[in-house]
């Protein structure tokens, strides 16, 4: 049974664009964010980290490779967090918090730091998926890299 006299935790959205873009490997935005399903993403990065060791080349495997779905989903959800107005930001994620979202250039500076390091992220791990994919059809066995 909740105690009504205690208004909601206010919870802040360039905390969790942040959190989303840093740690979003980890789904570290979903916990704050108190989402129901937070450990299932969690786990699975767990998971495919604790398999890529098995691999002589730890970065260079199937299970590391699935690692850029959630390093993707959490850097798209630092955008989407960090460009959301903060009256439909607080609407949905702070609906009994007296405190009201007033954000300024923190959420921009998290919004550009965001797309230029998902950008780099996103451009290498397509790089490596490239590279596995020539490699595993022998399409590089006379190339030199």
């Amino acid at each position: 049974m909740e105690d009504s006299s205690f208004p909601a935790a206010h919870r802040n959205k360039v905390v969790v664009a942040w959190l989303a873009s840093l740690l979003g490997l980890f789904s570290a935005h979903w916990w704050y964010l108190g989402r129901r399903h937070a450990w299932l993403m969690t786990t699975f990065s767990v998971v495919m980290l604790m398999l890529a060791q098995f691999y002589p080349v730890w970065w260079d495997n199937i299970p590391f490779l699935l690692l850029l779905l959630p390093v993707s989903a959490g850097i798209i959800e630092s955008l989407v967090f960090a460009l959301t107005p903060d009256d439909k930001f607080d609407q949905r994620y702070n609906p009994g918090s007296e405190q009201q979202t007033q954000t300024g250039w923190d959420a921009v500076i998290a919004a550009i730091v965001t797309t230029f390091l998902g950008g780099t992220v996103i451009i290498f791990g397509i790089a490596m998926v490239v590279m596995h994919v020539y490699t595993a059809m022998g399409w590089l066995d006379d190339y030199i890299y």
